[in-house]
């Protein structure tokens, strides 16, 4: 008998960039030299403090399981970092160390979604969350946003698009993949307004660290009955070690932990340990020296792109991004991220890959290439366009 996919993958989408990123590989196979600006990675390496605790760990050899909830000292760390950052004085078994954010985001739906629920969202918005919407049987409300609300919800448009099968809302702060910040009264406004509509709020702070200018706010410091979304992966640099962390309500933390144990049994242990060292003082200073240079290559690209034509909404305030419009020249953002890199060996992401409002007019730049490497990214997208 013929076996079937589940009926659920139908509505699971792929990376259109991943696409193109397959392509760019195939290029520099070839030879060609090909710059990478499509791929949402900080090009810096693990910090060395977290690499020397990571390897310290795994000299020992006793790479043994730890709690699934995650090693005690790190989820100690993590409240800690709360109180020191943000003034949040938080219950570490409120915290749930998890493989990357992507852990995270399945904990937290498999323990609040039902099937048939939906979940508001601004579009544009990272795709992989509304897969993960998907993945329970419940269904992603896309709502269109802009440069009026900064390409961010707020209480007013969750108030308008809430509907009966509303389970709550989720908001990226700073933005994948405009790069912008939620203010802190539009926030606060934000979880009250879900909250007295009776549903859920999930606050993705994967980015937070990374912003320039006006700090980000946690959603904690308005309620403590939000789910909020972090990792090692971005401001840290810990992409490949994958740990992130999840915050719950209370109510919630025996039916995430007893997930936890099934479905992950528990984060590596060797990239809790190296995670430790994250909020070392030393390792902090490093960090902060990242985002600097990060800043400084931000004002680079949206100077130079403006001054190519492009058009910008929103300077970003956060993140490595900047969304771009590119109508001036091309009608299909996807086709111009093609012809791009067939032609110029300059990989970027195409809007669709981040919803549909005016999906085909944005192409997302990630600035997480050194200045020089952008400089020559930057000649030959003007010759590109010139032609």
């Amino acid at each position: 008998m013929k076996q079937h996919v589940a009926d659920r993958m139908r509505g699971i989408s792929s990376f259109y960039v991943m696409e193109l990123l397959q392509r760019a590989k195939e290029l520099e196979r070839q030879g060609r030299d090909i710059i990478h600006m499509e791929i949402g990675e900080p090009d810096f390496a693990t910090p060395p403090l977290v690499l020397e605790a990571g390897n310290r760990f795994l000299s020992k050899g006793e790479v043994k399981y730890t709690a699934a909830a995650g090693l005690p000292e790190l989820r100690a760390a993590v409240a800690d970092f709360y109180r020191t950052q943000y003034g949040v004085d938080l219950d570490p078994r409120r915290v749930f160390i998890t493989p990357g954010a992507s852990g995270a985001f399945l904990l937290a739906f498999a323990t609040s979604l039902n099937p048939g629920d939906k979940l508001l969202m601004a579009d544009p918005c990272y795709p992989c969350n509304d897969n993960f919407v998907r993945l329970f049987d419940a269904s992603t409300h896309f709502v269109p946003v802009g440069a009026d609300t900064g390409y961010q919800l707020n209480a007013e448009l969750i108030q308008r698009h809430w509907q009966p099968q509303c389970k709550g809302a989720l908001i990226a702060s700073p933005s994948n993949p405009t790069g912008t910040l939620i203010s802190h009264a539009d926030l606060q406004a934000a979880v009250a307004e879900v909250r007295a509509l009776d549903g859920c709020f999930y606050s993705d702070e994967i980015y937070h660290g990374l912003v320039y200018g006006a700090a980000a706010e946690t959603a904690l410091r308005f309620s403590d009955e939000v789910f909020v979304i972090n990792s090692f992966s971005k401001f840290f640099g810990m992409t490949g070690w994958r740990v992130g962390w999840l915050i719950v309500p209370e109510d919630f933390i025996d039916a995430v932990e007893k997930l936890a144990q099934n479905i992950f049994i528990a984060t590596p242990t060797h990239s809790q340990y190296a995670a430790l060292a994250s909020f070392s003082p030393e390792n902090m200073d490093e960090l902060r020296r990242r985002r600097d240079e990060f800043a400084a290559r931000r004002d680079f690209l949206y100077d130079n792109l403006l001054g190519l034509g492009f058009k910008i909404a929103c300077k970003p305030q956060g993140a490595f991004y900047i969304y771009a419009d590119c109508s001036e020249f091309c009608s299909d953002s996807f086709d111009f991220a093609r012809g791009l890199l067939e032609t110029e060996g300059v990989a970027v992401t195409p809007g669709k890959d981040f919803g549909e409002h005016l999906a085909n007019r944005h192409i997302r730049f990630a600035y997480t290439a050194s200045i020089d490497r952008m400089a020559a990214a930057l000649t030959r997208l003007e010759r590109f366009i010139c032609r």
